[in-house]
């Protein structure tokens, strides 16, 4: 199978229910943002993450092709026996538990931080903003458009993001910068 296919040399590209549209497209945007946060996990796991949180971001890559991929079916297509291209409110609620159990080794928090801290941690605040504006291009795609439990999922992402770049920091004795 070779990598270029050259259909999509005229700035278009297929969905996956063989739609054609132009890679300007709101929907083709929004699965390209979700890829874009996918890949700013690799990054954040090759600054040397502690192995559960390096566990958490593999899972939410996984998790972010599924998103892409429902993104990509807007006639809802996607035979339900393709579990790996499922998101559900069980997958939300693993991201909140893991929300829960950082939040125990963290202080409260009582101000707004800046990002940053170490190379882990600061990858991860990058991911959180990049998922920020990969839920506003779905967001963009329209009401009704995009199955709501993707945005509870990519708002959830956002929010552990932020939970895991603290304890990065936390763990490795560096302390957060105030507002």
């Amino acid at each position: 199978m070779k990598i270029y296919t050259k259909t999509g040399d005229a700035g278009e590209t297929s969905l996956f229910d063989g739609t054609r549209v132009r890679k300007t497209d709101v929907r083709v945007a929004a699965y390209g943002e979700v890829d874009e946060l996918q890949a700013a996990l690799g990054v954040a796991r090759a600054a040397g993450l502690d192995a559960d949180l390096d566990e958490m971001c593999v899972t939410m890559q996984r998790d972010l092709f599924a998103v892409g991929a429902r993104l990509a079916d807007p006639s809802r297509t996607i035979a339900a026996r393709v579990a790996k291209a499922v998101v559900t409110d069980e997958h939300v609620a693993r991201l909140e538990g893991w929300i829960d159990r950082l939040d125990t080794e963290l202080p409260p928090l009582r101000h707004f931080i800046l990002s940053g801290g170490t190379a882990p941690g600061a990858e991860l605040h990058l991911a959180r903003a990049i998922c920020r504006r990969a839920e506003r291009a779905v967001l963009a795609i329209g009401e009704g458009a995009v199955e709501p439990v993707l945005v509870i999922y990519l708002n959830r992402v956002s929010d552990l993001l932020f939970t895991m770049a603290r304890a990065a920091n936390h763990r490795q004795g560096v302390p957060e910068t105030q507002w």
